[in-house]
């Protein structure tokens, strides 16, 4: 019941269930990745079974596409869309631009394809992934396995002459193995507690060789609906220039929580 969620998770539910009323019938829809975009495939699988909405969900990766189906969502993939009207996950960090850290759930390279195949990109997000400067969460880079090593290292070579605090890289585990994404590849995290140049650092990593793609999205995501513990909303349009302000209600009769698992 939603008298049982934490703040954090209260503050998720509420971006994404407000984000659900972006969905229109028809829509052709970017499903994202994480335990908020979760809450959001949850809020639209109740719609399309109470409510008869009709729409076609991209996954960004297996488990989302399984939940998808679960919850009653058809599921296409992207060469059947071909292009999508809108796009709504979650995010690691947003900035005061609504440029993005996104990867912790292992996802950055279908959540980015997804995400720049839409017309309207909508993160949804708890108040405490707002940051000023991108950074402090590990920037995840998908690397192909010949060679990581190798990549890791020019990586942290480079990091020398970018602007940022820190330099260190991991290479993502899953238990004792490396993390595998669903396009087979490795994540390292880099690890730089300040970024001063998105821009330009995305462009670096996804010029090197053994880089897939990074975890930075800039230029891409529209509006952020920011969620609060006590059920407040916030709507930041980039494009408009506005922020408008909502409040959503907790209905002690919602089951969307009972096996939601994230």
């Amino acid at each position: 019941m939603s008298g049982e969620l934490s703040p954090i998770d209260k503050a998720k539910f509420v971006a994404a269930k407000r984000a659900a009323d972006f969905v229109e019938d028809g829509m052709r829809v970017g499903l994202g990745t994480g335990s908020t975009a979760a809450w959001l495939v949850r809020s639209l699988g109740e719609m399309v079974r109470e409510e008869g909405l009709k729409i076609r969900g991209v996954p960004t990766s297996t488990r989302t596409a399984q939940l998808a189906r679960e919850v009653g969502i058809e599921v296409i993939s992207l060469d059947e869309a071909r292009w999508l009207d809108l796009t709504i996950d979650g995010a690691d960090e947003f900035d005061a631009d609504l440029n993005l850290i996104k990867g912790g759930g292992g996802a950055l390279l279908q959540e980015k394809i997804v995400a720049t195949a839409s017309d309207r990109m909508i993160v949804i997000a708890d108040i405490g992934k707002q940051v000023e400067t991108l950074g402090a969460f590990p920037l995840p880079v998908e690397v192909i396995p010949f060679g990581w090593r190798t990549t890791q290292a020019l990586i942290e070579e480079m990091l020398i002459s970018m602007d940022v605090l820190g330099r260190s890289t991991t290479l993502r585990m899953n238990g004792d193995r490396p993390y595998v994404t669903d396009e087979g590849n490795h994540i390292l995290d880099l690890h730089l507690k300040r970024i001063g140049n998105g821009r330009q650092l995305a462009l670096v990593l996804n010029q090197m060789p053994g880089v897939v793609e990074n975890g930075l999205f800039i230029d891409i995501c529209d509006m952020v609906v920011v969620g609060y513990g006590d059920g407040r909303v916030e709507i930041r349009d980039i494009n408009e220039g506005t922020i408008e302000h909502d409040r959503m209600d907790f209905l002690e009769s919602d089951n969307l929580f009972s096996d939601l698992a994230d």
